[in-house]
């Protein structure tokens, strides 16, 4: 489906009928802007409004789409690959809509777990359930922006999305925990000591010494199993 000639057809189609931009516009219940853009070929009209626009230009639906007045013999052809034409045209246009939700979502996901790893305390339910959110809005997201008709290709890159953004997210967590000075968000066990705090993670250990007083420290261990004896020896 050519844009650019069937915008100029239009343009064309609306001079013999001595109309201006304007005009067509309120007729059709649109702005002067939608109809300069369809006849600079940067976008074409709403199909719902392909019936109305060709009764006022005194065309035929067919011959829009063509992009030029058709002869009688051609117009049966001129049909035939038109429907088939316009029917690519709205397949496209769905999947660059599905595309541009699919981004939105994805950053929006981004958004909401970055929330939680960095503005909430990670205690809280807050936390968790901002970053539960935001992995699924993510997760939906790029399954947007890669779906295929291969359900076994969706699947596989699904697993690696959600595997890369769970590895991602830990990665922060980390960073939260090294830089910032706080208790790991994903843990398996807490162990409470006195004032000393034991976060058991899966890949390592965090012993909080002195919780909420002034020289309050946050020491990061190797993953292991650790008695009470030995976690309180780590803050001395």
């Amino acid at each position: 489906m050519n844009q650019e000639k069937i915008g100029k057809f239009i343009a064309e189609a609306r001079k013999n009928r001595k109309i201006t931009q304007s005009e067509l516009a309120e007729k059709l219940g649109i702005t002067d802007r939608s109809v300069s853009n369809w006849e600079n070929g940067k976008n074409m009209p709403d199909l719902s409004l392909f019936k109305p626009l060709c009764e006022i230009l005194n065309i035929t639906i067919n011959e829009l789409l063509s992009g030029e007045k058709i002869d009688k013999e051609n117009y049966q052809n001129k049909l035939e690959e038109n429907i088939i034409n316009t029917i690519d045209y709205s397949n496209n246009k769905l999947k660059q809509k599905n595309r541009l939700i699919g981004f939105i979502l994805l950053l929006f996901g981004f958004l909401i777990t970055l929330l939680g790893l960095m503005a909430f305390n990670p205690d809280s339910h807050a936390c968790s359930f901002s970053i539960i959110i935001g992995i699924m809005f993510s997760v939906i997201g790029f399954y947007k922006l890669i779906k295929s008709k291969s359900y076994f290709k969706n699947l596989i890159f699904l697993i690696l999305f959600f595997g890369g953004y769970i590895e991602v997210v830990l990665l922060f967590d980390y960073i939260g925990v090294v830089y910032n000075k706080r208790p790991p968000i994903f843990t398996t066990t807490i162990t409470t000591i006195d004032d000393t705090i034991y976060y058991d993670t899966f890949f390592y250990d965090v012993v909080r010494c002195n919780k909420n007083k002034k020289n309050e420290t946050f020491k990061i261990i190797k993953n292991q199993k650790h008695n009470d004896e030995i976690i309180l020896n780590i803050c001395k």
